[in-house]
């Protein structure tokens, strides 16, 4: 089964109907008569998207959003509400009691079933934030929340330009911001717009206009610019096939034409907040994924991003027949300077010795801390007398200037020893990483076996 559905249905009938549909497409379905019933449901079940009808009385359905909006349990439970047509008002007062959508009876089914799937992808996208900021606070990484009840930055999207201008000036003042609108052509070109929107009010045409109404969906969605920003598309009243395809196609909420401009201002306030949701779900991965492949003391990459960059480095190498130098650098009796003087100036060194190092080296080397005072740097199209010469720069730059320690205390004197094994230019790369990891090991031990605070060569294997 693709989805849990709890529908809560005074009348049999519509009760029936629906669930037979709702079973047809594969979903695990519920149907009670009264709200009461459902909490026992939503306490044993955990659903996943919940239909209520109004018609059962509108203020008590209307609490039970509310309810169900506020209990961290079904907080994230998706709402459709069911409206009879002709009442009026009940629209605006279900989105803003939490329900995600209203539908007005009779509903297309085609596009029941694509606003159920689409509602299910939007829970499943929020399930994973909350997942995602659950194990941030565990693990003491969390942020404060942010503020998702921002202003953002809202385009409209129509061809004709009275409708265009007239609609823009509408929504924004039901909204209380500024809106821009603009041609198709303009919205899918980066520099009509200063910033990257996070909504796109899309006004659909119906008959031959649809194909170009889809054709900018799918434009929007696969530029980089525009992928991540939220999708409102305006349909004719008369085309629920294409409202339908619309979701489907990743639209985010759909409206008909004539809707009124509060509802469409609560849609656009709703599809600000998953924005930024979405944004933050984004930030935090990328964060995540930093802090997995870097040092937290140094800031420098750690050994688990160096050995395959070095890797992808030494491929290079070998396609291009140039030259590659690695070299592991060890600071000298660290341990004594951790002993002397305590971890918090040892910590200290390691930092600077860091930031000398990376300063001292060009942008396309790889530095990286891979042990508790040892580095790594990899110098891709460097020839030996190159390599030697860095070498030897890195060595100085780390002598020629102790580290200051605590006011009225004498600074702290470094050296390094470096081991560098070369591959490539007059011999071809032939060994692995991990070999020739190892070589500039054994140079490092040369290094410090004959008296430290020196560099030692390895050329080659071959």
């Amino acid at each position: 089964m693709s989805g849990r559905l709890l529908i809560v249905d005074s009348v049999v009938t519509n009760r029936i109907v629906l669930k037979v549909k709702l079973l047809a497409a594969k979903y695990a379905v519920t149907a009670c008569a009264t709200r009461d019933e459902a909490l026992g449901h939503l306490a044993n079940d955990r659903p996943d998207l919940v239909v209520l009808s109004l018609a059962d009385g509108p203020e008590g359905v209307l609490a039970f959003c509310r309810a169900l909006r506020k209990d961290p349990a079904t907080t994230g439970t998706a709402v459709i509400c069911l409206a009879d047509d002709g009442a009026e008002g009940l629209g605006v007062a279900a989105l803003r009691a939490g329900a995600d959508d209203v539908m007005v009876r009779p509903v297309d089914d085609a596009l029941m079933l694509a606003r159920i799937r689409s509602l299910l992808r939007a829970r499943n996208t929020d399930a994973e934030f909350r997942l995602r900021g659950e194990t941030a606070r565990v693990l003491g990484l969390a942020e404060p929340p942010g503020d998702f009840a921002r202003p953002g930055r809202v385009v409209l999207v129509a061809e004709e330009v009275t409708q265009r201008h007239d609609m823009a000036r509408r929504v924004a003042e039901a909204l209380g911001q500024q809106v821009i609108g603009l041609a198709p052509d303009r919205a899918l070109a980066p520099r009509a717009m200063s910033e990257a929107p996070d909504v796109f009010i899309i006004l659909a045409r119906s008959g031959t206009g649809a194909a170009a109404t889809f054709r900018l969906v799918a434009d929007l969605r696969s530029r980089s610019d525009t992928r991540h920003a939220a999708q409102l598309v305006i349909c004719p009243r008369d085309a629920p096939e294409l409202a339908a395809m619309a979701l489907d196609l990743g639209v985010n909420d759909v409206a008909t034409d004539g809707t009124e401009m509060d509802e469409i201002a609560l849609r656009i306030s709703s599809l600000l907040r998953r924005k930024a949701r979405a944004d933050q779900l984004r930030a935090s991965v990328q964060s995540g994924l930093r802090a997995a492949v870097t040092d937290p003391l140094t800031g420098l990459y750690n050994r688990r991003y160096a050995i395959p960059h070095l890797a992808s480095l030494a491929d290079r190498a070998r396609a291009e027949g140039r030259g590659i130098a690695l070299m592991v650098l060890d600071i000298d009796h660290f341990k004594a300077i951790n002993d002397t003087w305590g971890h918090a100036i040892g910590d200290a060194v390691l930092v600077g010795v860091a930031r000398r190092l990376r300063d001292a080296l060009r942008a396309v080397d790889l530095v990286a801390r891979i042990g508790g005072e040892e580095f790594l740097v990899a110098m891709p199209n460097t020839s030996v007398e190159q390599a030697r010469a860095a070498a030897e720069r890195l060595r100085i730059t780390i002598e020629g200037q102790p580290f200051a320690t605590l006011q009225g205390q004498p600074p702290v004197e470094v050296t390094l020893s470096i081991g560098v094994a070369m591959e490539g230019n007059d011999h071809p790369i032939t060994e692995d990483i991990e070999g020739l990891i190892a070589r500039a090991d054994r140079a490092l031990y040369d290094a410090k076996a004959a008296g430290r605070n020196m560099v030692t060569m390895s050329l080659s294997a071959a």
